[in-house]
């Protein structure tokens, strides 16, 4: 065994070895695997092997396109057969909602060149004789599906990687990691010891021990999964014999099943309700190739309807049941990336469907490890996407309700109640008590809006029983005055004798005077947007740092670990999360002001403390920040205060809004008013797809000014380009639906772009849609259709903002 590496990958499934190759293709070649038994050991041997390019997030899908397309390669380049089997596929639903759902899916492939089409129940059992037409209402038909061999893939990804240089040890465990003072990593193993500059955490079953050799619990669990194969089928012979081709792969949603052809028979597997986690507190490393005991009882109700569905099974004898043990996280997704507070130490497991996912994977991490970004934008698989609040007892209940709703719908105003709630705020009661319904994000309660009593939300695609319960909301702001709580922001100090000259080289606005805030874009090396924030400049008060940064809650683990990758190294920056050791209020619409000066003594004029001015004061007996800025596109304040506070400034505030008819308002309201200004969000809007000019927040970079700040060059370079895409707003003719996000925009009937987010601007009566276009026709008004449930809805884009174009309310 070598020595020295510049990369040691953990673990021998089909996602260690994708990305041994792929580091290899592009040139790494001083590469090992280390797998502490035989390749395919954990779950990857077991595996159903399907793969399918089709899903709900749309980077997601370009990952599994590009694995699906890479497998032809592979085989090739490494001799290996992979027993590919390119049957298409079907999806189907058995309810109208379910066909809904297909609409929005398919219509999200549609500007990405997706082949997947809608058909009808006869045309799907034309194609799948074995379906009983009279249980299902329609169809989704892809070409791009199919199965493969889990162990001649994992082995093709194997020997290319090895025929490129890369070198792999079998039964060799790793059993400690330890980073020493330089950055390198002693990798400790039963065999010897490597020294490495890269760590890669690939080792699927065993990803939560080895995190835990460096001190990291990820959140990650396994999960017991059952699939049956029948005995031959003489339906399946007779079509093969008949078509001359595979009965295809099929997945029945509502039935929650999913069914392909194996060699003469079906294989048949279900995601149940009664779900069983396997091995939750720690796997044992002396499992390998072996099973769990079999269930079938746990899956009677599954199989029960999917033999209804399939008549066909009633006659089948079972020949096998397979019952193994996938990891999964929280939300189903991948967790990927470079593990924040770490050097070099790269994390690559949960990738549930390894052989959809597995090829994609590997081409990211890859490319971030050499190139110090992914080259696309991964962050719904991110392993910075989850923080501190993941527990061990948050993440068993949070896989255990994806794991028995992965075939369920997902309504866009769903929310789910596993490991709920578990971060709250001192007035999450007080809310509560005002009918507040809440969603949770990043693991903390924040309203939604506020139910009347009696009322509750009805899960839907279209508009639904919130909806004028929400508008009620909005015009309150407009018409007066609104409060809610903005905790849910991420919150960070930034002091030091070095911290406005780090500032200015980590953002690329301007930094603002004592007393002032700014808004500023957030850009990587490329120019791309990896975030935007409200920067505050405090001065050098007691009780906090000089700067107050603003930015987005569910990204804050993913903006401090850009942040701490970029600090000196002589201490002249101090930087810290507040979390929820600072809270927020926030107060909007013509009468905040009025509200406001009721609690303090101060002049908050307009001549006194204009829009984008900051101050500490005093609101009654409770020290706050406030900041005179608002999201809504009103004139408003922010206001921050220690979480001891905040119960006493809501009654306070509540109190001196009452001659004002101050109304409480929630997220999804406040929506509804940024949609009306046309602001941005974060994750929808701004990502690291777009430029700063794309994303109509070009004003907002200071490329005049002194700093080379990160990403300057390719910010200047695209604004004397202009860009390919640009961010625009549309007025949609919606009926009783709204967009959601990732609906294709046409023009000329041409998928030309693809919706970020939307809804209804109720306080404008209108239905809103922003997005991106082409550049070169993002002035043109008229013309345009937005796809909304598989309707042609004609959209006109609206070039200034429906509310206070001109901004004078908002500074006024």
């Amino acid at each position: 065994m070598k020595s020295h590496a510049r990369v040691v990958v953990i673990g021998g499934g089909v996602v260690g070895c994708s990305i041994l190759y792929h580091l290899t293709k592009f040139g790494w070649t001083d590469v090992v695997l280390l797998e502490r038994s035989e390749l395919t050991s954990g779950s990857t041997w077991h595996a159903a092997g399907g793969m399918h390019t089709i899903n709900g997030d749309p980077n997601v899908a370009k990952l599994q396109k590009y694995t699906v397309e890479l497998y032809k390669e592979i085989e090739t380049y490494s001799g290996q057969d992979i027993g590919l089997h390119m049957t298409s596929g079907l999806m189907l639903a058995a309810t109208n909602e379910r066909f809904d759902w297909f609409k929005s899916l398919l219509a999200k492939g549609k500007y990405a060149g997706g082949e997947a089409r809608l058909v009808s129940v006869e045309e799907a059992h034309a194609m799948m004789p074995l379906l009983d037409p009279s249980q299902f209402v329609g169809a989704v038909f892809d070409p791009h599906e199919g199965h493969l061999d889990p162990y001649g893939t994992t082995h093709a990804y194997a020997k290319s990687a090895k025929k490129n240089g890369a070198e792999i040890y079998l039964h060799t465990k790793v059993e400690d990691l330890v980073q020493l003072e330089d950055g390198t990593w002693r990798v400790i193993t039963d065999k010897g010891e490597i020294r490495a500059e890269h760590v890669v955490n690939a080792a699927g079953l065993w990803a939560r021990e080895v995190g835990r050799m460096v001190g990291l619990e990820l959140p990650v669990l396994a999960m017991e999964h059952m699939y049956l194969i029948t005995e031959d089928m003489p339906e399946v012979i007779d079509f093969n014999r008949t078509s001359g081709r595979e009965l295809m792969h099929c997945v029945d949603f509502d039935g929650e099943i999913y069914i392909r052809q194996e060699r003469n028979g079906m294989l048949m597997g279900t995601y149940e309700k009664d779900c069983r986690p396997w091995s939750p507190i720690e796997t044992p490393w002396s499992f390998g190739h072996e099973l769990l005991v079999e269930d079938l009882d746990r899956i009677s109700g599954e199989l029960e309807v999917g033999f209804r569905h399939f008549p066909a099974f009633n006659k089948a004898g079972i020949k096998t049941i397979i019952n193994g043990p996938f990891t999964f996280s929280p939300d189903g997704n991948p967790l990927v990336g470079p593990v924040r507070g770490m050097t070099n130490f790269w994390s690559a497991c949960a990738v549930m469907a390894g052989f959809s996912q597995g090829g994609g994977v590997g081409l990211a991490l890859a490319q971030w490890i050499i190139e110090g970004d992914p080259g696309f934008d991964v962050f719904a698989m991110d392993v910075c996407r989850y923080g501190d609040y993941a527990t061990l007892g948050f993440t068993n209940a949070r896989v255990r309700e994806n794991y028995s709703r992965r075939f369920s719908i997902r309504y866009p105003n769903e929310e789910l109640p596993a490991a709920r709630p578990l971060l709250t705020t001192p007035i999450y009661d007080r809310l509560k008590e005002k009918g507040a319904v809440f969603g949770a994000s990043s693991g903390l309660e924040t309203p939604l809006w506020f139910a009347p009593d009696g009322v509750e939300d009805r899960f839907s695609w279209r508009r639904s029983t919130d909806f004028d319960h929400v508008g009620r909301e909005a015009r309150a702001v407009r018409n007066g005055v609104g409060l809610m709580e903005s905790s849910g922001f991420a919150k960070y100090t930034v002091s030091g004798e070095g911290a406005a000259d780090w500032l200015d080289h980590m953002l690329a606005g301007r930094i603002p005077s004592e007393g002032r805030m700014s808004l500023t874009p957030m850009l990587n090396e490329a120019g791309k947007l990896i975030g935007d924030f409200t920067l505050a400049n405090l001065g050098s008060g007691e009780g906090h740092g000089e700067f107050l940064l603003i930015g987005s809650g569910v990204a804050e683990d993913y903006h401090m670990r850009w942040f701490e990758s970029h600090l000196p190294q002589d201490g002249s920056v101090e930087l810290a999360a507040l979390n929820l050791g600072m809270v927020g209020l926030a107060i909007a619409g013509p009468r905040s002001r009025d509200v406001l000066q009721a609690l303090t003594h101060l002049d908050m004029s307009n001549a006194a403390f204009p829009f984008m001015a900051i101050r500490e004061m005093d609101l009654g007996m409770a020290p706050a920040i406030v900041g005179r800025v608002s999201y809504t596109g009103d004139l408003g304040y922010e206001i921050w205060m220690k979480p001891e506070y905040q119960r006493y400034l809501f009654e306070a505030l509540m109190e001196a809004g009452k001659p004002h008819g101050i109304s409480l308002f929630g997220l999804r309201a406040l929506n509804a008013l940024r949609l009306e200004k046309g602001f941005g969000s974060w994750s929808r809007e701004y990502r690291p797809l777009y430029g700063p000019q794309e994303a109509a927040l070009g004003r907002f970079v200071s490329l005049n000014k002194p700093a080379d700040f990160i990403g300057k060059q390719a910010a200047n370079a695209e604004k004397a380009s202009g860009g390919a895409m640009r961010l625009v707003t549309f007025i949609v003719e919606a009926q009783d639906a709204d967009v959601i996000g990732d609906e294709p925009i046409f023009r000329d009937g041409e998928a030309c772009g693809w919706v970020t987010s939307g809804g209804y601007a109720h306080a404008s009566a209108c239905s809103v849609a922003m997005g991106y276009v082409p550049a070169a026709k993002a002035t043109h008004a008229d013309g345009w259709q937005i796809e909304v449930l598989g309707h042609m809805l004609p959209a006109r884009l609206q070039a200034v903002p429906l509310f206070d174009p001109d901004a004078t309310r908002m500074r006024g």
